[in-house]
């Protein structure tokens, strides 16, 4: 039966802790699964630019022993020039796998619910839970565990990777909290199904208003760009809004002294944060990057094989 990430929600805790066993794996010993899955093909369907997810995901198939087929807007533009019916049931017969970087979040819904190979969700306005395994095992690699121990704070704007970071959290057991302007918090629909999700492994999902309050104990402080893609025409708005929630010397001052600072990149250094922090001893974004390469490996493993 064909499988598909759409949403880290779609793993369970040990589906989760095992592909960071095996990412670990890979990362250790890259020639030992160079031909996990030799022949096969991963379509990349792009709607949004991107670096990492371009590379990871075309690297990390042909590591893999398999091939890449990159797809621009250009050449399909989903749901204009060709259906996503029409894409998916093309593509099936062609591919063994398709990852979609995209707008809607029901793009990659209606691709999963029409091809019987596996979909990866590499970014949608509402989740981006290939970031958040990367993330997730780069805490775990600096931290030692995954537990109610760890409290992970994201300030910034409730975004899609924000989503993404409570709905893992929640999944592991891992308290989460952000911190975010009023008017600017996380989805609802995310926010109850977190929190839901937390409960059941004693952990806790939280807003705080108040950044320097937020941050107070914390283990990881995350941010990302204040105008995501698609939000460029409210970016000095945004500025003034969110200047308040800078992550710079003085907030992390606030956190644990052996806290680690996260940032999914691009950063706008500058803006959501200052260099004297990025490229601090306690950065590990370069570490969190390099990690969605074997992240995206062993979900690749686990869907495709």
């Amino acid at each position: 039966m064909k499988r598909d990430f759409l949403s880290v929600r779609d793993f369970t805790q040990e589906e989760i802790l095992e592909s960071f066993e095996l990412a670990r794996d890979m990362k250790k010993d890259r020639m030992k699964y160079n031909d996990s899955l030799k022949g096969q093909t991963l379509a990349l369907i792009f709607e949004k630019p991107s670096l990492r997810t371009r590379t990871t995901f075309d690297v990390g198939i042909q590591q893999l022993g398999g091939y890449s087929l990159y797809l621009s807007p250009n050449e399909i533009s989903l749901g204009k020039r060709e259906s996503v019916y029409d894409v998916a049931k093309n593509l099936e017969r062609m591919v063994q796998g398709i990852m979609i970087r995209t707008f809607a979040h029901q793009i990659v819904e209606d691709m999963a619910k029409h091809a019987r190979i596996p979909i990866i969700n590499g970014l949608t306005d509402l989740l981006h839970p290939c970031q958040a395994m990367a993330d997730y095992l780069t805490i775990l690699e600096h931290k030692g565990k995954l537990d109610n121990s760890i409290k992970v704070v994201y300030v910034g704007d409730g975004n899609n990777v924000a989503h993404s970071l409570m709905y893992a959290g929640a999944r592991l057991g891992v308290n989460v909290t952000v911190s975010t302007p009023r008017g600017f918090e996380p989805n609802a629909i995310v926010w109850k199904n977190a929190v839901e999700d937390a409960q059941t492994k004693g952990a806790k999902i939280e807003i705080v208003h108040d950044p320097i309050e937020a941050v107070k104990d914390a283990d990881v402080i995350y941010t990302d760009v204040w105008a995501s893609m698609g939000q460029e025409s409210e970016t000095e708005k945004r500025k003034q809004i969110f200047h308040p929630y800078q992550v710079n010397s003085k907030l992390m001052s606030y956190a644990k002294p052996d806290a680690i600072f996260m940032h999914c990149l691009p950063a706008h250094r500058g803006d959501e944060v200052t260099d004297e922090v990025i490229d601090s001893p306690q950065s590990v974004v370069f570490d969190e990057a390099e990690n969605r390469l074997h992240a995206q490996k062993a979900i690749m493993y686990k869907l495709m094989k």
